[in-house]
């Protein structure tokens, strides 16, 4: 009898030297790597986004035999990514995406490595590590290209957009940096993620999603602001905004007269336009002032005004500067 109790006492204890091992184990067990941070990867549908990465693959990869492959082979390998120039790292999903469609890669981020953090001491002799990627080799070198291609391309557009914003605030201003709707075809995606990174606004994404009557619109209705404003009112309804673009201050007045919520004071010089905002929000202070045709970077001050809301230029995803990356195997 003395020895049961004494066994189970035993047992008992040995069960609780295993619970705090345990215990210990989970405490100090290191904590799992964190993705890069970034505000905005979950605006992005995964499906979405495969599909557009694998077309980008489709155009790279060869339709019958992929001879670069069977040369390297399916050994699993590892690449390093070095940024090489100077700029704002924006892209980071599409680059995961490559490599998650190409198959068996995974791919682990430095801690440095910040979507819409500017390094501008990259260089090519001072080359900084972002990311490793493992997997088959002939996989790492196949997703190479498009993967650095989005990559170098979205980190562009979100330099130079972050180049503007940083004027606008230096300035004070307080109205919205956009980019337009003069994107690369195919790229839209990319360059308007970039956008969004740098700081910018992306304007509209499609045609669907704000109405604009330009100049073409109007005159091919008959020259009627009024008319088109209203015929575009009777089907978008409440959810949509309409925008027109305006040549003079008489056209943005009977835009807004008819129910525009965003008129673009297109192609004025800088103030003529200043002074016409400010009439005109003295008479709609809730319609949208967006300025926007031949502005670039080192004219954009000039068109500051607190009667403008927002300025928009298609230099931002039709005349960036693409960021300098490599990806190299380690060897």
């Amino acid at each position: 009898m003395a020895r049961t109790k004494q066994t189970k006492a035993k047992r008992k204890k040995l069960e609780e030297e295993e619970s705090t091992t345990t215990e210990e184990e989970s405490t100090t067990t290191k904590p799992q790597p964190q993705p890069p941070k970034n505000l905005f990867s979950s605006l992005l549908p995964p499906p979405q986004i495969r599909t557009i990465v694998t077309q980008y693959l489709q155009d790279d990869i060869p339709s019958h035999f992929d001879v670069g492959g069977h040369v390297v082979g399916n050994t699993i390998q590892t690449a390093e990514l070095w940024m090489k120039s100077p700029g704002v790292l924006a892209g980071i999903p599409f680059f995961n995406a490559t490599f998650d469609v190409c198959g068996s890669c995974t791919i682990a981020w430095e801690d440095i490595a910040i979507e819409g953090q500017s390094y501008p001491n990259a260089s090519g002799d001072n080359k900084i590590k972002l990311a490793t990627v493992t997997g088959p080799v002939s996989h790492l070198l196949r997703g190479e290209r498009t993967a650095l291609n989005t990559l170098s391309r979205c980190s562009g557009v979100a330099t130079l957009s972050n180049e503007c914003v940083q004027i606008a605030k230096s300035n004070q201003w307080k109205g919205l940096v956009a980019g337009t709707r003069k994107t690369t075809p195919g790229f839209r995606l990319v360059e308007k993620y970039g956008l969004l990174v740098g700081g910018a606004a992306t304007h509209r994404l499609d045609l669907s999603q704000m109405v604009m009557l330009k100049d073409n619109h109007v005159w091919a209705c008959g020259g009627s602001i009024e008319r088109a404003v209203k015929k575009a009112r009777v089907v978008s309804g409440f959810s949509q905004k309409i925008e027109v673009e305006c040549q003079s201050l008489a056209e943005a007045m009977i835009a807004a007269e008819a129910g525009a919520d965003v008129v673009m004071l297109d192609n004025f010089e800088p103030e003529q336009l200043k002074k016409d905002a400010k009439v005109f929000k003295e008479k709609f202070p809730h319609v949208t002032v967006e300025a926007s045709g031949g502005i670039t970077m080192e004219t954009m001050p000039d068109y500051f005004s607190e009667d403008v809301d927002v300025i928009s230029q298609g230099k931002l995803t039709q005349g960036y500067d693409c960021v300098d990356f490599s990806l190299k195997i380690v060897h």
